[in-house]
């Protein structure tokens, strides 16, 4: 450091025709340039050594590109600021930038760690598998508390980095000190932002929701696509998004059909037929349809009778699936197959109330048409 000041002191005498100002813009502007591409030069370097032997390293490495190049610029003003020919009040009102500067780069560096921890820590939880409850639960906690702890070391580094100004300073000692009328309408505006802070770590804590939970809120199903500080969204089942407040999973009723267990579902097809139906040959041709289906899972399959109304008796078939989509898929795909089975090998079984209906519109239409094709008596003069 100090054959550096040696040679920045070399460089301000063999400028010293030109004047202060001048010199001085000339050795910081030149500190800057060495910094960066001293930064630049050791991030081409670490990507030859790292990127392709110790990719975990490298991706650290990069992660961290922002609060090394800061702290280098920081520490090249450091070292000439005090031997460029500055005036005092400049010198003054420069250290007091670099003083934030060192307080922005810690809370940075504080912020990227953090980052940097939580997603070393995720790694080993895999969200792209169909039983990923665990990791779900871990995802939910780190993601929502770190986007907890990082807003309060944004609001502690610039609450820090402004009380270095004196008049700043002295203008948070007397709000702080003034607890009356501004502090209960300072408490009335957080109030919202608190309330919301306070959910996220609740939500945190005792998981209501989970990051890809399958839910129901305001009528819409949904998954649960990201989980803010103040709030969440919910991906629509036709891709619309729905913005909630944190507050809502705490205080408003809903439904969350993967809170326990497994991301697994139960569905159900109602199936109406007439009371000849062969129930016993539907059961073994519902069990053969999801055999045959790739979107079942092979743990729940049930076909009862569970209702029976004048011309019809109810028929219900239970079906489970790794997730909700395929739940969904997997109900559509049995009631296409059953019904052409019943159109195919059992159109007796179909209700008679509609065919029925459907021979009674035929007849009608025959006859109006042979009604209307008959010829018509001769009008009398």
């Amino acid at each position: 450091m100090d054959s550096i000041r040696t040679l920045v002191i070399d460089i301000k005498d063999w400028l010293d025709w030109l004047p202060d100002p001048v010199v001085a813009a000339i050795i910081l502007g030149l500190a800057a340039i060495v910094a960066l591409a001293l930064h630049k030069w050791a991030s081409q370097l670490a990507r030859r050594l790292l990127a392709h032997r110790y990719p975990n390293t490298f991706s650290i490495f990069n992660q961290t590109r922002g609060p090394t190049r800061l702290a280098l610029l920081t520490l090249a003003m450091i070292i000439v600021i005090p031997v460029a020919p500055l005036e005092p009040d400049t010198a003054q009102f420069l250290a007091r930038l670099l003083a934030m500067a060192v307080i922005g780069l810690i809370g940075w560096t504080a912020i990227v760690v953090l980052n940097i921890a939580a997603d070393i820590y995720l790694r080993r939880y895999r969200l792209d598998v169909d039983d990923n409850l665990l990791a779900r639960k871990h995802n939910t906690q780190v993601r929502v508390l770190l986007r907890t702890i990082v807003g309060l070391l944004v609001l502690i580094t610039i609450g820090a980095a402004l009380m270095t100004v004196p008049s700043v300073r002295q203008y948070g000692i007397s709000l702080f000190a003034s607890a009356g009328v501004a502090g209960i309408i300072a408490g009335l505006a957080a109030r919202p932002v608190l309330s919301n802070l306070m959910a996220g770590v609740q939500i945190a804590m005792t998981q209501p929701i989970r990051l890809y939970d399958s839910v129901v809120v305001e009528g819409e199903s949904g998954m649960i696509e990201e989980i803010g500080s103040t709030f969440v969204t919910v991906k629509l089942w036709d891709l619309r998004r729905m913005v909630v407040p944190l507050t809502y999973f705490i205080e408003k009723p809903f439904q969350n059909w993967t809170r326990e267990g497994s991301s697994s579902l139960i569905g159900s097809v109602m199936l109406y037929v007439d009371f000849t139906a062969p129930v016993a040959i539907i059961r073994e041709k519902f069990i053969d349809i999801l055999k045959q289906s790739n979107r079942w899972d092979g743990k729940t399959v049930a076909l009862h009778v569970t209702d029976f109304k004048e011309g019809t008796i109810e028929l219900r078939c239970l079906m489970s699936a790794r997730t909700a989509g395929d739940t969904f898929d997997l109900r559509c795909e049995v009631r296409e197959k059953l019904i052409y089975f019943l159109q195919r090998e059992h159109p007796e079984a179909l209700p008679r109330a509609r065919q029925i209906a459907l021979k009674e519109g035929m007849y009608s239409e025959q006859a109006s048409q042979q009604l209307s094709a008959a010829p018509r008596p001769a009008a009398r003069r």
